[in-house]
């Protein structure tokens, strides 16, 4: 279940903000009285009520904006209780303050804005023993492991508890609080209206991750990337989880260059059957497979990983979908040996996505060229794949019949850039550029213009993440789905 937390300045607005809510779904909510712009009325704002609350008065040394007094926020409190509230919300330090009566159940609650703590069970023990119904723990993740050591607590408890992470590297621990048997978590009502840190919205909780599916048999997936927010995998692969009813889910986590060891250690233990790979981790991710296809092999690079049987292995979608769509465009059979022989193709970029570019199109027989905006690192690709090294002020000295486009130079903000200047284009070359958010970069607008075929990073996206479906899955990927998915989230006019 979703609770979602309310924090409205005016009695009117809490009031109907809560009818809203739970017109479209809620069950649960959380009254956030220090946000109230006046003195609180419990009466109004309980009278009549739709749904199940919480009633919670935070302080500003845990994240609140209470301005009155202490004895005036625990009197509150206490009228709460008197009024048969459902929930209250009392803070650790103030517990034993304010017993029991009625049905009221009471949350006790921790918080910690800074870290995670080493000694959560002994934070948890001493919870305990406060006549709790519930206990929430909250704290900061400055490691993604933290999400595991929270995660751990909640299965572990004795007492109902809801432990979960704050920051965006605390994400997946809001998520998943419910597989490991917290009885609920938290949203805000209102992307626009966020807070804590890392907290997502009520719609997100439900469109997205489909939190009020999500159980202790729910297996795990996501994406590994730092930075992680702009990804889009999350929307598409849960989206089609859902299309064919699976109790699966992804979440976006993000993990530090320096955290990747241990949490690929850890991860399978805490659940988690399987990954999507991305910047900056693709080539560090192999030293951690205990098997590789072909194409990690020889790209050195993997971009999906699937934890089996104590096994982790590594494959290269991002391959195998840029090959597929450079043959449909040229309408040449994957089958026909030496399929690029004679073409001249130029690949922008020497990353993740550049490497496998550059190793399917070599293997295919094409006279390729690559360059990057680090001429060393360029030189070393083309070292390691037999092709040639052009540094980047030079990249128009060759007129290629196939343009690629493996860096992020154009990508969402910066539309108005591209990597190569459309004065170099010409008719009939074929332009492929990687970037999918936008669809049309202003790379694919002057290829169009120019009179040049295209692939665009949307239909690389959509076949790499179908070919990872079918991995973590065994099922197709429904391509059209995902299309859609994505084309309406990159839309500059949502639907």
């Amino acid at each position: 279940m979703i609770c979602v937390s309310i924090a409205r300045s005016q009695h009117q607005a809490m009031i109907d903000t809560h009818r809203e809510l739970v017109a479209q779904g809620a069950r649960l909510v959380e009254l956030r009285l220090d946000y109230l712009a006046t003195a609180p009325d419990l009466k109004r704002l309980l009278a009549d009520r739709p749904s199940p609350v919480i009633v919670c008065c935070r302080r500003k040394r845990d994240g609140g904006m209470w301005a009155g007094s202490e004895e005036e926020r625990q009197m509150l409190l206490r009228a709460a209780i008197a009024d048969e509230v459902e929930y209250v919300d009392l803070e650790e330090d103030i517990a034993h303050q304010i017993p029991r009566f009625g049905n009221t159940k009471r949350i006790i609650s921790f918080h910690d804005f800074r870290k995670t703590p080493d000694d959560l069970q002994a934070i948890y023990d001493r919870m305990a023993q406060l006549d709790p119904d519930i206990i929430k723990i909250v704290t900061m993740a400055n490691h993604p492991c933290d999400n595991f050591r929270i995660l751990r607590l909640v299965a572990s408890a004795k007492v109902p508890t809801i432990g979960f992470c704050m920051g965006e590297m605390g994400i997946p621990s809001r998520i998943l609080t419910l597989k490991f048997g917290a009885p609920f978590t938290y949203a805000a009502f209102s992307e626009e209206r966020i807070l804590a840190p890392g907290q997502l919205s009520f719609r997100q909780m439900r469109e997205i991750y489909h939190c009020e599916r999500i159980n202790r048999d729910t297996e795990v997936y996501g994406v590994i990337a730092d930075p992680v927010g702009h990804s889009l995998s999350p929307l598409i692969h849960n989206a089609a989880f859902r299309r064919y009813d699976l109790n699966k889910v992804y979440v976006p986590i993000r993990v530090p260059r320096e955290a990747l060891r241990q949490f690929l250690e850890e991860a399978p233990a805490m659940g988690i059957k399987g990954l999507s790979v991305t910047i900056p981790h693709k080539e560090a991710v192999l030293e951690k497979l205990t098997m590789a296809d072909s194409a990690v092999r020889g790209i050195g690079a993997a971009n999906t990983l699937v934890f089996q049987d104590g096994e982790v292995y590594g494959y290269n979608t991002d391959y195998r979908a840029a090959m597929d769509c450079l043959h449909e465009a040229l309408g040449i059979p994957t089958d026909q040996e030496s399929p690029f022989a004679g073409k001249k193709a130029l690949v922008l970029g020497a990353g993740g996505v550049g490497r496998a570019m550059v190793y399917g199109l070599v293997r295919r027989k094409a006279e390729v060229y690559v360059t990057d905006g680090d001429d060393a690192k360029a030189r070393h690709l083309a070292e390691q794949f037999g092709c040639r090294a052009l540094e980047w002020n030079r990249r128009y000295a060759v007129r290629p019949d196939i343009l690629i486009n493996g860096t992020p130079v154009g990508m969402h903000p910066n539309v108005d850039e591209t990597p190569y200047d459309g004065r170099h284009l010409q008719a009939g070359m074929l332009v492929f550029d990687a970037v999918y958010n936008p669809e049309n970069t202003l790379l694919i607008k002057q290829a169009r213009e120019a009179g040049c075929k295209v692939i665009t990073g949307v239909e690389m996206f959509v076949r790499q993440a179908c070919l990872q479906f079918k991995l973590f899955t065994g099922l197709e990927g429904p391509a059209a789905l995902m299309r859609e998915v994505i084309k309406r989230a990159i839309s500059p006019v949502k639907m």
